[in-house]
């Protein structure tokens, strides 16, 4: 009897804890102007480990928690912030909690940064076409020419190296990657798996904001908005529209213009005089020279 009153203890406490970190999550989740939700699978744990402290480092709030546990937290936190509510469709496969001041935007930049490519261990979806090249490999003739002829690999032996005979698809995308495949790509350093912190969805004062609509590159939005502006002010120009920025380059274009016409007339004045006298030597050495 006492054996069971202890582990009823024990399980009523466990629940407890599990309430009061639920709970903990969501006073965090509205202490922050933006609550989002990060995809990690296919992390290690060593680099997540580092990925964590470095976000916590640059003022983040950056919680690994059970999803069952982040979605209590959002259900919570939504009575005080409806939008949050939308977030708990979202908590699947290994989700983790982001919380931070920063916008949305610079977030999955941010993130970003954390993403890069590792060869596969077996298992995984190929996200694109796996290709393997033509060309040399770094091993020598022996057993790794069948096992490479094994895993699809078009092998062989040419003047002493083993070399892949012809550029081939391995595995095609969308397909898993079998394991004796993977142990060949990892050998021939071939990484065609990404992995990394994902922004999946972020709220920012009752905002959803999706991961299509977070992928912005900022470098073309901002080459298009330098273009937008530079016709925008050949147009101004054209049109002969005054602004602050077109009236400078208005009065030297007219002031261009008024000096092409008085020199074309021969008007004399403090700006033409030494052209006029430039033009009319040059005139006079030319007659001369018709003269002799």
């Amino acid at each position: 009897m006492a054996a069971a009153a202890e582990s009823v203890d024990s399980l009523s406490m466990a629940k407890q804890e599990r309430i009061h970190a639920s709970e903990s999550l969501s006073d965090e989740m509205l202490s922050r102007r933006v609550v989002s939700l990060v995809a990690f699978r296919g992390v290690p744990a060593a680099n997540l480990q580092a990925m964590r402290k470095g976000l916590r480092d640059r003022g983040h709030i950056f919680h690994v928690a059970p999803n069952s546990q982040i979605t209590h937290a959002l259900e919570r936190a939504a009575k005080k912030s409806p939008k949050l509510a939308e977030l708990v469709p979202m908590v699947t496969d290994q989700t983790a909690v982001l919380i931070s001041d920063s916008n949305p935007f610079a977030l999955y930049r941010e993130l970003l940064k954390t993403r890069n490519h590792v060869s596969p261990r077996g298992g995984e979806i190929a996200p694109q076409d796996v290709m393997v090249h033509a060309g040399n490999t770094p091993f020598k003739p022996g057993p790794i020419v069948a096992e490479l002829q094994h895993a699809g690999f078009p092998a062989a032996i040419e003047k002493g190296a083993v070399v892949i005979k012809k550029d081939t698809v391995i595995v095609k995308k969308g397909e898993a990657i079998h394991r004796e495949v993977a142990q060949m790509l990892a050998r021939l350093e071939i990484k065609p798996i990404e992995v990394g912190l994902m922004l999946r969805a972020a709220v920012e004062e009752g905002m959803v904001y999706g991961s299509s609509v977070l992928a912005v590159d900022f470098d073309a939005m901002l080459a298009s908005m330098s273009r937008a502006r530079a016709q925008g002010i050949a147009l101004a120009l054209a049109g002969g529209f005054v602004t602050a920025e077109t009236l400078p380059l208005l009065i030297a274009k007219s002031f261009r213009q008024a000096r092409g016409l008085a020199l074309h007339a021969g008007f004399i004045s403090s700006d033409t005089i030494a052209s006029l006298i430039g033009r009319a030597v040059r005139e006079a050495n030319a007659l001369k020279g018709l003269a002799k």
